[in-house]
């Protein structure tokens, strides 16, 4: 399940791309026109920024505004970033964890499909797709 964190960190995302004339948007601003609470909102764009998303500058003037054009963005790599993997199953999700089953797991190749699907799909999207 996608958590609040992702659904708002693309709300933010689009809000961002609707609102890019190149200055810095008030996190305010979005938090009013989202209805999503100003202090949540510091929480999201913080790993935004650290993930490499956005930018912020503080101050009068200050906000946030993204890094690249809205076309160069996937929904996945924003839903990955904000919830961490996206694989339905932990022998799927971390290559390091060990099943004495993978050999002989007659569903693993299900989860693999499933998890193509789900992968593909989000990186296939594009935030403009959204807007």
């Amino acid at each position: 399940m996608i958590s609040t964190k992702g659904r708002y960190a693309l709300r933010v995302m689009l809000d961002l791309a609707k609102n890019n004339t190149g200055s810095y948007v008030p996190l305010k601003d979005i938090a009013e026109r989202q209805a999503i609470s100003k202090k949540y909102l510091e929480i999201i764009v913080k790993e935004m920024v650290t993930g490499g998303l956005i930018t912020g500058a503080s101050g009068k003037g200050g906000g946030y505004k993204l890094l690249r054009k809205p076309e160069k963005y996937t929904v996945g790599e924003i839903l990955e970033l904000m919830e961490g993997t996206l694989s339905p199953v932990a022998c799927l999700a971390d290559k390091d964890y060990r099943c004495d089953r993978r050999k002989s797991c007659e569903t693993l190749p299900m989860w693999k499909e499933f998890d193509t699907l789900v992968h593909d799909y989000f990186y296939e999207k594009k935030l403009t797709d959204l807007l």
